[in-house]
Parts: C-alpha cells; sequence; structure tokens
C-alpha cells in the first residue's frame, strides 16, 4: 500500500505544476528567458520529493519481502552443493546427464553420507579390536607325542578325561613310593618350568614353621585392623600374609629351604627328558614378598611340586620320582628315598590349611565327595619370564582309601586359566577313579587255613 500512496501523491503533484511546466517549456523553446514563479517553484520541489520517497519506500519494501520460492530453492542448492561435487558421477547415471534435480541430489548425497557413516563404522570397529596378550592356547590336544609304555592305563584314562579340551599337563605318582602313574602331555610335564605362582606358599610356611616366626594357630598382624592365621592364608591364598613372612624370613632363608625342598633341581631318578627348574641366586626385583607370594625368581617343573606334595602327604620323606617305561621295569620297580625332613610336627598344620582350600577356599572345586577329602593348594598367576603365559596351578593328595595318590594340575594359556580351574580338574581326576572304585578299601582276606579247618569240624569223618 506504501508504493501505491506515493505513486498516488506523485501524479497530483505533477499535475498541479503541468501548467507552469508547459510555460516554461514554451518560453525555453523560444530562447527567451524563463521566469519561474514561487508557486511553480514550490510544484517541483512538491513531485521531486515526492519521486525520493517513492524510490525509497519501494528499496525498504523489497528488502523486507520475504526470500521467494526461487531463492530457497538457490540457497538449499548451495548447501547440497558440496555433495553435487562428489557425486556427479552417481548423478549422472541416475539421469543420464550431470544434471539433476534438487531430490535426486539429496537422494545421492544422502547415500553417500550413509556410506562414508558405514565405512567410518567399520575402520572404528578394526581400530577398537582388542589384540590379545596371550601367545601360549587355552585349549589344544594335550595326548599328542604320548607314549603309554609303562603306565597304569586305569589311572592315565581318567586323567585325560578330567584334563578334556585344555592346554597342559597332569601328573599322578603314589605318596607313598614315589612312581609315577601317568603323564598326560609329557612333553609339557618333563620339560615344562614356569613360576610357581601361589604353590610356592607351601615351602614358605613349612620354613617360617621350621624356622619358629609364625605359630600356624596364631594370628598374624597384616594391617592395623586385618590378621589372619596360616590356615586361613592358605586356604584363601592371602598373598600379603605371605609376603610379610617373607620379608621376616629374608632372602637367605628363603634360598635355603627352597634348595632343600628340590627348588632348581631335577626330581626324577634317570627320567629321559626331564629338566630341572630355576631358583634365583639373589633377589628378585620385585622384592623377596612377591618371591613369597608369587614365587618370583623361581621356576618349578610339575615333577618337582608333584615331589614336594608327596612329601607333605607321606609326613616327610622325598621319594625320588621314578617313571616305569615298560611292564618289566614296572615289576623291578623299587622306591628310592631322595632325603627326609623332620617336618612331621608341622605337616598337621599345613593339612589344616590345605583342606581348607578345599572345603572352602580357592579350591573348592576339587571336592569329588565329602568321605574322601582332598588337600591342596592352588596358584594362580602370570609367568613373569614369559608375559604371554597365563598360568594355573593345583597340587594335591588323597588320604583316605586303598590307594594314596598325588595329583599335580598345570594348565597353560590364557583367558580363563586360574588355579581354581585346575583344581576342578584334579576334582575330576579323583572322581573318575572312585567311580572305578580306585580307592575302595580291600577286602579283608579271609584264611584258607581257618576254612578248612572249619569245614574239618563241621563235616568230622
Amino acid at each position: 500500500m506504501a508504493p501505491l500512496f506515493c505513486l498516488g501523491y506523485f501524479f497530483h503533484h505533477f499535475e498541479s505544476s503541468g501548467p507552469v511546466l508547459r510555460k516554461a517549456d514554451s518560453l525555453g523553446v523560444n530562447g527567451k528567458p524563463c521566469g519561474m514563479t514561487l508557486s511553480a517553484r514550490s510544484g517541483i520541489t512538491s513531485w521531486i520529493f515526492a519521486l525520493s520517497f517513492l524510490l525509497c519506500s519501494t528499496a525498504a519494501a523489497k528488502a523486507e519481502t520475504p526470500a521467494s520460492p526461487t531463492t530457497k530453492q538457490k540457497k538449499r542448492h548451495r548447501k547440497v552443493a558440496p555433495a553435487k561435487v562428489g557425486t556427479a558421477s552417481a548423478s549422472k547415471a541416475l539421469n543420464g546427464s550431470p544434471r539433476a534435480t534438487a531430490s535426486q541430489t539429496a537422494t545421492v548425497h544422502t547415500a553417500s553420507v550413509g556410506n562414508t557413516r558405514l565405512a567410518a563404522g567399520r575402520t572404528r570397529r578394526r581400530r577398537l579390536a582388542v589384540v590379545s596378550p596371550w601367545t601360549e592356547p587355552t585349549y589344544s590336544d594335550s595326548t599328542v607325542g604320548d607314549s603309554v609304555e609303562g603306565e597304569d592305563l586305569e589311572v592315565r584314562r581318567a586323567a585325560v578325561e578330567a584334563l578334556g579340551p585344555y592346554n597342559g599337563t597332569v601328573v599322578v605318582a603314589e605318596t607313598q613310593t614315589g612312581r609315577i602313574l601317568t603323564i598326560v602331555n609329557q612333553k609339557l610335564g618333563l620339560k615344562g618350568a614356569f613360576q610357581p605362582c601361589s604353590t610356592v606358599k607351601v615351602v614358605v610356611s613349612l620354613a617360617s614353621l621350621s624356622e619358629g616366626i609364625v605359630d600356624s594357630r596364631l594370628p598374624l598382624h597384616l594391617t592395623r585392623r586385618y590378621s589372619m592365621n596360616m590356615t586361613e592364608a592358605l586356604a584363601r591364598s592371602n598373598n600379603l600374609y605371605f609376603a610379610k613372612l617373607g620379608q621376616q624370613l629374608g632372602f637367605d632363608r628363603v634360598s635355603k629351604y627352597a634348595k632343600l625342598y628340590g627348588l632348581g633341581e631335577k626330581a626324577g631318578l634317570d627320567i629321559p627328558g626331564e629338566e630341572p627348574g630355576f631358583l634365583t641366586t639373589e633377589p628378585p626385583p620385585t622384592g623377596v614378598g612377591m618371591m613369597t607370594s608369587f614365587g618370583d625368581g623361581i621356576r618349578v617343573t610339575p615333577l618337582e611340586l608333584t615331589s614336594i606334595v608327596t612329601s607333605i602327604a607321606n609326613g616327610g620323606t622325598m621319594y625320588y620320582l621314578q617313571y616305569p617305561r615298560s611292564e618289566e621295569e614296572v615289576k623291578k620297580f623299587v622306591p628310592r628315598i631322595k632325603r627326609t625332613f623332620d617336618i612331621g610336627q608341622f605337616v598337621p598344620q599345613l593339612k589344616a590349611g590345605m583342606l581348607g582350600a578345599v572345603e572352602y577356599g580357592t579350591a573348592r572345586r576339587a571336592v569329588f565327595d565329602p568321605t574322601e577329602p582332598v588337600l591342596g593348594k592352588t596358584g594362580t598367576c602370570t609367568d613373569t619370564a614369559q608375559p604371554g603365559v597365563h598360568l594355573g596351578w593345583f597340587g594335591s593328595f588323597n588320604e583316605v582309601g586303598r590307594n594314596k595318590v598325588a595329583v599335580v594340575v598345570l594348565l597353560t594359556g590364557g583367558r580363563g586359566i586360574s588355579g581354581p580351574i585346575a583344581s576342578g580338574v584334579a576334582g575330576n581326576v579323583y572322581r573318575n577313579l572312585a567311580a572305578q572304585h580306585y580307592f575302595a578299601p580291600e577286602q579283608p582276606g579271609v584264611s584258607t587255613a581257618l576254612i578248612s579247618l572249619q569245614s574239618q569240624q563241621s563235616n568230622p569223618q
């Protein structure tokens, strides 16, 4: 409405000044000076002012007018333009020419963005892929390369079934003679030397009791408000307890008892292929506390742990482990004593902790029959010498039944390997043997002479 009003105002003043303009024009044509009255001047000024006002109002109205659909389309086109550059070939394929409508361009742009996001997501997933730190497989056929000559096939069958798919070894030996009944995965059992983890706490316990620095029945203060006795510390495998014992013992005494119980030397007698473990000659960089709680600076073999376990089980006699490899060697087998320990008074205290581990501690999976208890100690850690190998140890023995054996399990691998898992494998060994009546007590023999005498009395001639 404002432009129309201004235009009407202009024509009104233009018509009112018409005679003056015409008169001025005629005077100008004749070449005489033009005399213009005041009213004429004011009329001209009025229509010039009106024309200027009209032009300004039109410009302001144009500036305030909202953008037309064409303008919006141009703006939208400018937003899509960067995607169109990248999708020129796709647009040409859709339309047969490089030109494309706004909707087609937007469609191609959306598809391009979707593909870009998908590719970015795949790249992100590849970047987030976790690389396993373990170099040893958790599962493997552990019977490959084994020879069963001279082994007790009944015991071997039970051990193989118990180990299942795990990558590891199982050693079963008689606690009263030192004869090895079977070794599943003989290569690992004879040549594998690894950090003992928490199984070293058995040796540390014997050393501490022998030196008189601790009483297994009395609690040891670990912190200001926390204390624990040896039975519970063994059952729950408390690291702080045994680190403190190691600090009180010192490296020299720890090393002395480690050598005494066979660490760092061969446990067997003329067993082909056996290799000894390792015992450091100086304190490990991590300290004596880590040595007596995790076994830093020590590398033990399954046979060495078997030898220690059998010594505790029989009350202090360490036999040379012997591994008959034929029926003839089995018949000629004679137990050989390696050394004896004066630990009779300490063994019951040690057994209480090993029994607690199975009943309520870290080795609860080893329980197979409440009437036939198993005693043992677990160990779980990552080998410091081979950081890519995670370890699960369990050394155990039974005390009830006709046959008394030690069962040592070592599992190697990565995720899912631990001492409690190893104790479950050992528990299955005992369970399988019990199912075969391996531990059943022998029926008392009846004297043939007595039968003959009773027969004669009941049937007198």
